[in-house]
């Protein structure tokens, strides 16, 4: 259908149009009509009739939910003529299995009066965040960067940017830092803006963009590599529980290695085993209440790497030889050394910027993830960066030899000095790097992971449930194996990472340009196949044709990043990778929507998100289709409901 267009009045200037349904006939339709779908049991249809309205500021009202219940055997089931029968000939097998019993005690909360279909796009963790689960302000936004903006790996990022291969001074490497991490906080708050004005989460948002099924694939490939991401963060959260031990008891770093052939020793195992451990609990709390771990990490990770610099100086006399260095690259060496650092900087937040929402939604009102995020990322990380370059340059003072980026490694070396002071540093310091890893894969991988799994099977795991999984992945993966000085899966890890690009690129493209801030939210949760974000058989093929073309773009260059020759144009186009994939990506989509409309957008910028309140996501009592013809012959909702106009 094509999209609304300007007429000229003022009328005809907004997006959405309202139209009053006669009351007289809405008070004579049928006992019939206003039934709710139930299979052989009848209810006070009073409590299950779709809340509609005449007004704008009203339609997002609904009455209040009771998500308290789970699905049961016993309790009635829903559903509508233009849904799938698919998930209806499914559930009707199961409950005829000798397991029927235990898949119903495993179902997790979930709203009464949803369909089979809709039970497989909404619960609990899925919804829209009410106001009372809307607790992030801006400096719970700013403690969160601050934490996590202190770890190893942005401590060692401006490693690579100083070698004599990339010839770049200290100075160069950290306005790399400072530019990248600025173009990625501008990334953030695009996709956080999102989910803190409807409140929904990643997987919720690229319904609309992808279809409601076809939304599966980019979450179940988010959700695979933070499972990934989530094993190899807790082996080097491992090293820091292996330092603080041996900072303890020195003889443990000499323990007999009883696993010889496994590809670790029976230390680094244990000390694997305990950090993994001791994660679980965190993994415990809801995320709205998450937020007091990164407070808390915020204040103790930030003063342990400040001592450490401190304590570097000192040792050193100085700040070392690495700052006095003069950069050896020159001319246009030089500009790709410098866009390559910037880039490796941008593709260090590729996660984080398309999981932003999962975070953003609990906040309070979007202002709130806008300031805080926009200056906390880039002076957050610029610092970390800068105190490892400081660190890393006086430890070839300290031990005269070439600089120790790694901080685990340079810990390792003061406490193989033996006194007691080192130790009590290491220990110390370590503790502080365990918590720094512990935020970090909570923030990065087990939040999104629990996210993207709840979307995946939300009948059946919530973020708790889906946080677990991904920890168990991580330990049965071996990440040890992935990290060997053989492997270069680390290399190809990093190298993904880029073509989440593409997603965020038809996700900003969908909601900034084609949708102009609007969505509709009960219909993300609507299993319809008159839903406007249904599609084709719920998969939308303008994203997917467009997320493939942002992928395209790099993929020779990502061939030739794991190690294969490719022709040096490629190289170049892939150093700069992610805007490659963003820009094809967002622009295709794009295009493609300008020259085949989507329904549900409108013609001028309107967010919607500040009338959301309690949604209930439960269909109107009539069956089918949402949509109708109305008295004037245009498309629009049954029962006086606001809704963009898809035709002029």
């Amino acid at each position: 259908m094509p999209p609304s267009k300007d007429e000229g009045s003022s009328e005809s200037n907004s997006s959405l149009r309202f139209r009053d349904q006669n009351k007289s006939s809405a008070k004579g339709r049928s006992a019939d009509e206003t039934a709710p779908l139930l299979a052989g049991s009848s209810r006070d249809s009073r409590s299950w009739r779709r809340h509609s309205t005449n007004t704008l500021d009203l339609a997002f009202e609904a009455p209040p939910i009771n998500f308290g219940s789970r699905y049961q055997e016993h309790q009635p089931v829903f559903h509508s003529s233009d849904e799938s029968t698919f998930f209806d000939s499914i559930m009707e097998k199961v409950k005829s299995t000798r397991i029927a019993h235990l898949v119903d005690k495993l179902a997790v909360e979930s709203e009464p009066g949803l369909t089979n279909a809709q039970l497989m796009l909404n619960n609990h963790d899925l919804k829209p965040v009410e106001p009372a689960r809307r607790q992030w302000g801006p400096w719970n936004f700013v403690g969160f960067w601050v934490a996590d903006s202190f770890n190893i790996n942005t401590w060692m990022i401006s490693s690579s940017m100083l070698v004599p291969a990339v010839g770049l001074s200290w100075w160069q490497s950290w306005l790399c830092v400072w530019i990248g991490y600025s173009i990625a906080a501008c990334f953030i708050v695009l996709t956080g803006r999102i989910g803190a004005t409807y409140h929904i989460s990643f997987p919720v948002v690229s319904r609309s963009s992808f279809g409601i099924w076809g939304a599966l694939w980019p979450v179940f490939n988010r959700a695979a590599m933070a499972c990934i991401w989530y094993g190899v963060q807790a082996w080097i959260g491992g090293n820091c529980v292996k330092l603080m031990i041996s900072a303890i008891w020195p003889s443990f770093h000499n323990l007999h290695n009883g696993i010889p052939s496994s590809g670790t020793s029976t230390r680094d195992f244990i000390s694997f085993f305990i950090f993994w451990l001791c994660s679980l609990p965190a993994i415990w709390f809801p995320v709205h209440k998450i937020r007091h771990l990164f407070t808390a990490k915020a204040f103790v990770v930030p003063t342990a790497g400040i001592a450490f610099f401190i304590w570097a100086i000192v040792r050193a006399h100085g700040i070392g030889p690495i700052v006095h260095q003069p950069a050896t690259a020159k001319g246009s060496h030089l500009a790709w050394g410098m866009i390559t650092g910037i880039m490796s900087s941008i593709a260090n937040f590729a996660t984080l910027i398309v999981n932003d929402p999962d975070f953003a939604r609990f906040a309070r009102k979007p202002k709130d993830a806008l300031w805080s995020q926009l200056f906390t990322i880039p002076i957050g990380f610029a610092v970390t960066s800068f105190i490892g370059i400081i660190v890393s340059s006086s430890s070839t003072v300290i031990f005269r030899g070439d600089p120790i980026w790694n901080p685990l490694d340079l810990l390792q070396s003061f406490l193989d000095e033996g006194s007691s002071r080192n130790r009590a540093g290491v220990f110390f310091i370590a503790a502080a790097f365990a918590l720094a890893q512990l935020g970090t894969n909570i923030a990065a991988n087990s939040v999104s992971a629990g996210t993207d799994m709840t979307a995946l099977l939300p009948r059946y795991l919530n973020i708790r449930r889906g946080g677990y999984v991904c920890a168990l992945v991580g330990l049965v993966m071996c990440p040890w194996n992935l990290l060997s000085s053989s492997n270069n899966f680390t290399t190809y890890l990093s190298a993904y990472s880029v073509f989440l690009s593409s997603i965020a690129g038809v996700m900003i493209s969908d909601y900034y340009f084609v949708r102009r801030g609007y969505l509709e939210i009960r219909e993300l949760y609507s299993a319809k196949k008159a839903s406007p974000y249904y599609y084709t058989l719920g998969f939308h093929w303008r994203g997917y044709a467009a997320y493939i073309a942002g992928i395209m773009i790099n993929i020779v260059g990502f061939v030739g990043a794991i190690g294969k020759k490719v022709p040096v144009g490629a190289t170049y186009i892939y150093n700069l990778n992610f805007f490659c994939g963003f820009i094809v990506a967002s622009s295709t989509y794009f295009l493609l929507c300008k020259f085949f409309p989507v329904p549900a957008c409108s013609s001028t910028w309107m967010e919607v998100g500040d009338q959301i309140e309690e949604v209930s996501m439960a269909y109107s009592a009539e069956e089918g289709s949402e949509y109708g013809e109305v008295s004037d012959g245009q498309k629009g909702f049954k029962g006086g409901e606001a809704k963009v106009d898809l035709e002029s």
